[in-house]
């Protein structure tokens, strides 16, 4: 069976739990893709981390959301 293929996904910041280190992220381009409980990458600083702004998700597995982390964010 073959690997599945990593994606990276742009997306904007809808929450920030800065006690787990979690964020919900609202995909671009869908209403209804949402993703929550997404790990964030610790090199991110959580004063960074603000509702509204985009942010890069990496997606380890298409196919499962719950197999990605936000490694990236910027206004």
């Amino acid at each position: 069976m073959p690997a599945p293929q990593s994606d990276i996904r742009q997306g904007t910041l809808k929450a920030f739990d800065n006690v787990n280190w979690l964020a919900t992220v609202q995909l671009t381009g869908s209403l209804a893709a949402w993703l929550r409980s997404v790990p964030v990458s610790r090199s991110i600083a959580a004063v960074e981390l603000v509702v509204g702004r985009k942010v890069a998700v990496a997606l380890f597995d298409p196919s499962n959301p719950a197999d990605a982390v936000v490694v990236a964010v910027w206004t």
